[in-house]
């Protein structure tokens, strides 16, 4: 009679993955929520002006640089896809190095462009012989957007370019051989196809901006406070680990939220 072979359980190889998320993710982040839940945090942090300005500064500057990443993305991944030129692929090709650029050394290339002793101030002082140049807008809101949607954009092009790969020319050809003009054939047959891209793409960028640090920090702009920064000025400047606990279980919150959100329009792209 043959041995029976045993078989372990399935649960029992989810032991080892399961102990080490537990030990490396949600103990640390039972413990943040712990903290939060201090006496009169919730109630002292939802109370200051500071977290309502930084929240709307957050949702304000994702929901820009997401739009600005969405217009900017499509105009680029309809030009690198549709329109030959020499060095498309390459082109291509780098936009996925692109994406492992970490967020600080773009804003440190806007800052060596744009900044108070940058190239483009320096150029105007060179020729105009002023003492200064104009050029002070990365310590504004709007140098942080700027630098959020150079950065971002390429993850809104990389699912563009992935569902433009995969459109007939066949449709094109047929839509210009009917006599439709280059804007009437982006609206009405390569739009449509991008749609679900696009909102995979923004989703994503969304998410991303709701918890960029980096760029806020990099630029400088000390009048700009988002989540992660106040979270940053309330543990490390404040040492008030409370509401610093609070206002990272908001971002945790928002992000969860939004996360779920990009799962689904990502499963609906294929992306």
């Amino acid at each position: 009679m043959p041995a029976t072979r045993r078989t372990v359980p399935v649960w029992v190889w989810a032991l080892p993955p399961v102990a080490v998320l537990a030990v490396v993710f949600l103990y640390p982040l039972a413990l943040v929520v712990q903290e939060s839940l201090a006496p009169g945090a919730y109630g002292d942090v939802f109370a200051s002006a500071s977290f309502r300005e930084a929240l709307v500064t957050t949702v304000w500057l994702a929901v820009a640089s997401t739009a600005g990443c969405l217009v900017l993305g499509f105009v680029l991944a309809v030009v690198i896809a549709f329109v030959p030129f020499p060095g498309g692929k390459a082109v291509s090709k780098f936009i996925d190095v692109f994406l492992s650029f970490p967020s600080f050394l773009i804003t440190l290339a806007l800052l060596f462009l744009y900044g108070t002793v940058g190239m483009a101030n320096g150029v105007w002082t060179d020729v105009t012989g002023e003492p200064t140049g104009p050029f002070r807008f990365l310590t504004t809101p709007w140098g942080v957007l700027l630098a959020e949607i150079t950065y971002f954009t390429p993850f809104v092009m990389r699912p563009l370019l992935a569902a433009f790969s995969q459109m007939e020319t066949a449709q094109l050809e047929v839509a210009s051989s009917l006599g439709a003009r280059p804007l009437r054939i982006v609206r009405q047959v390569i739009l449509p196809e991008a749609l679900p891209a696009l909102a995979a793409g923004g989703s994503l960028v969304l998410v991303m901006c709701l918890n960029e640090f980096g760029i806020v920090l990099f630029t400088g702009a000390k009048g700009v406070t988002t989540l992660p920064m106040l979270v940053y000025s309330k543990a490390i400047l404040e040492s008030d680990y409370a509401a610093a606990c609070v206002v990272a279980v908001v971002s945790i919150a928002l992000s969860v939220g939004l996360y779920v959100l990009y799962r689904g329009v990502s499963r609906r792209a294929g992306a």
